[in-house]
C-alpha cells in the first residue's frame, strides 16, 4: 500500500469577526499518499485556500482559530506541535506555491539570496561543502597525469574522512555554497540562465520566471508534501502548461506529493489522481478523478462539470449553477447545499449527510445515496 503523507480528519477552522463566527471549516477529511496528487476544487470561497493555511498552521490568529481535528503529516499531528516544531516543518517537509508570485517575493533581494535564504533556514550545509570539493577534485583527476595522481587521490581519501565530522565553516563560505544549490534549485526547475537570474531581483523576471523561482524556494529542501495554491492562475496559458507539466516531472523525479488548489477542472483532469470538491467548507465528494469525471454524484459536482463549455455540442448559453454560496456565519441547516440543489429533500433541510463510499475510491456526502444506500441494504 502507498505511504499514507497527509490525513486530515474532522478539520476545524473558524474566525471570530464583529459580526459573527464564520464556520470556513467545518469538518474536513483530505488523505493524499506518497507521490499522489489531490485536487481540491470548488468555488471561490469554499474554504480551500484555509485549508492549506490550516495544514501549515499559517491561519492568522486573530480572528482565525483551529478549533478541532488532527492533521496527521506521517503520523505526527502538526496541530500538537510547538511553534519551533512545525517552523522545522513548515518549507522544509512541507512547502507551498503562492498564487501571485509578485506578493510573495521580496521585491529589493536578489532571486538567488531568497532562494538561498530557505536552504540556510534549513540545511547544515558543510557535509555540502565537503562533497563539492571531493567532486571538484574526482574532475580534476580525469586530466591529471598517472604519475601525478597519488597526492589528488589522498585528497579526496581525507575529505572522504570528513564527511563524519565535517568541519566549520566561515559565513562566506556558507553563503557562496547556498548560492550554488539556488542556482542548481533554478536549474532543476528549468529557469532559462540560471546562473544569470540568481543576481536580478523580482521585478527583471517575466510572471513564469517568478512562479519558477517561486517553485525553486519551495524544492530547496526536497519536501515530502508540496501544495500549489492556485500556482497558475495569474499566468497565461502557454506559461501555464509549462509550470504544470514542470510539476508533473518534479512528481516523478523527486516522489513528492502534491496538493493542487484550483477552480479550474482542466487542471485537475490533467494533474490529479484523487479529488475532493469543497463547498461551503465541507468535503461533498471525493473520489479517483477519472471515476469523478466518467461519473459525478454529487448535485454541486454535476453543475461544475455543467458549467464547462463543451467542445463538441453547441450553447447558446453557458450552464450556471443558481444561487449564492450560503453565508458561513449562518449555514444552511442539514446539507449546505440544499438552497441551491435541484434534488434538495425534506431530509436534506434538516440533517447533515455523511460521507457515503458509492463505489471503490468514490464517496460522496449526499441523502440521495445514503438513502439509496439504506434501501439496498435492507
Amino acid at each position: 500500500m502507498t505511504e499514507t503523507v497527509l490525513d486530515v480528519r474532522d478539520l476545524k477552522t473558524y474566525f471570530y469577526t464583529y459580526a459573527g463566527v464564520v464556520k470556513a471549516l467545518d469538518g474536513v477529511d483530505l488523505i493524499i499518499g506518497q507521490g499522489e496528487t489531490l485536487g481540491l476544487v470548488g468555488e471561490t470561497g469554499c474554504g480551500k485556500s484555509v485549508t492549506s493555511l490550516s495544514v501549515l498552521r499559517l491561519v492568522p490568529d486573530p480572528p482565525g482559530k483551529i478549533v478541532g481535528g488532527e492533521v496527521l503529516f506521517k503520523g505526527q499531528d502538526l496541530l500538537k506541535m510547538s511553534d519551533e516544531e512545525i517552523r522545522s516543518i513548515r518549507g522544509n517537509k512541507i512547502a507551498m506555491i503562492f498564487q501571485d508570485p509578485m506578493t510573495y517575493i521580496n521585491p529589493v533581494m536578489t532571486i538567488g539570496d531568497q532562494v538561498a535564504e530557505v536552504i540556510l533556514l534549513h540545511q547544515d550545509l558543510r557535509k555540502e561543502a565537503v562533497r563539492i570539493r571531493i567532486d571538484e577534485l574526482k574532475e580534476q583527476l580525469k586530466n591529471t597525469p598517472s604519475d601525478q595522481r597519488r597526492q589528488i587521490e589522498s585528497g579526496i581519501t581525507e575529505l572522504e574522512a570528513q564527511m563524519s565530522n565535517p568541519p566549520r565553516l566561515s559565513g562566506r563560505e556558507t553563503k557562496n555554497i547556498a548560492l550554488r544549490k539556488a542556482a542548481d534549485l533554478l536549474r532543476l526547475v528549468r529557469m532559462p540562465y540560471p546562473e544569470k537570474v540568481v543576481n536580478q531581483y523580482p521585478h527583471e523576471l517575466s510572471g513564469g520566471m517568478r512562479q519558477r523561482a517561486i517553485i525553486a524556494m519551495a524544492l530547496a529542501c526536497g519536501p515530502s508534501l508540496l501544495i500549489a495554491d492556485e500556482a497558475t492562475t495569474s499566468l497565461d496559458v502557454t506559461i501555464q502548461a509549462q509550470i504544470l507539466a514542470l510539476l508533473n516531472d518534479l512528481k516523478r523525479s523527486l516522489q513528492t506529493s502534491i496538493m493542487i488548489i484550483t477552480h479550474d477542472m482542466g487542471i485537475v483532469a490533467e494533474m490529479c489522481d484523487t479529488v475532493a470538491v469543497m463547498y461551503a467548507g465541507v468535503v461533498v465528494e471525493y473520489a479517483d478523478t477519472k471515476k469523478l469525471f466518467r461519473n459525478p454524484h454529487h448535485p454541486y459536482t454535476k453543475g461544475l462539470l455543467r458549467t464547462i463549455p463543451s467542445l463538441t455540442r453547441e450553447q447558446d448559453r453557458l450552464e450556471t449553477i443558481e444561487g449564492m454560496v450560503p453565508n458561513l456565519i449562518y449555514p444552511p441547516e442539514g446539507c449546505r447545499f440544499h438552497p441551491r440543489c435541484r434534488n434538495a429533500w425534506d431530509i436534506c433541510k434538516q440533517e447533515r449527510p455523511q460521507m457515503t463510499t458509492v463505489e471503490e475510491d468514490h464517496k460522496v456526502a449526499c441523502h440521495l445515496y445514503a438513502e439509496a444506500r439504506h434501501v439496498q441494504e435492507k
